[in-house]
């Protein structure tokens, strides 16, 4: 999973979005601490009988407290799941759009958030059905605060 994060981050610095996770998001006892609490998701295939990961997330149950405040209006305050730190291992395309259409399929409501530099995620957000609902400031870090909040309910 780390070699997947790692992947990632070298992708949105190449695509001009170096500070999101910078060298080192997610820390390695952030994913051990979602695979403790069952938030750890992966998208696999089989080729040749190996079992590949194609992408990997953090769904997380429950009102995130980031989301407390927003500058702008959630859809609904329904009960969600947050989707976090999806990252794509480059095996295949569109990866992230299979893992945000399982969390839509299996819960509903839906939010996600992202830098303002994260064009690729905002696209994928964006034609996913997702709704730019305003801005969230992370509350989990000193600088580099600020991201595009999203939501998509399926009624």
């Amino acid at each position: 999973m780390q070699q997947i994060y790692a992947h990632a981050r070298e992708l949105m610095a190449r695509t001009g979005n170096p500070t999101q996770w910078g060298h080192t998001f997610p820390q390695e006892e952030v994913v051990r601490d979602d695979i403790a609490h069952r938030r750890s998701m992966l998208l696999v295939d089989m080729v040749d009988g190996r079992e590949r990961i194609l992408a990997q997330f953090a769904l997380c149950p429950g009102e995130d407290p980031t989301y407390a405040s927003i500058d702008g209006a959630w859809l609904d305050d329904d009960a969600y799941v947050t989707i976090h730190r999806i990252a794509s291992s480059g095996l295949v395309r569109h990866a992230a759009r299979e893992c945000i259409a399982w969390a839509l399929k299996q819960y509903g409501n839906v939010r996600a958030d992202t830098h303002p530099n994260n064009k690729a995620m905002q696209h994928v957000l964006e034609t996913s059905g997702f709704a730019r609902c305003g801005l969230i400031q992370l509350i989990d870090r000193p600088t580099d605060t600020t991201r595009i909040a999203y939501q998509r309910h399926e009624w």
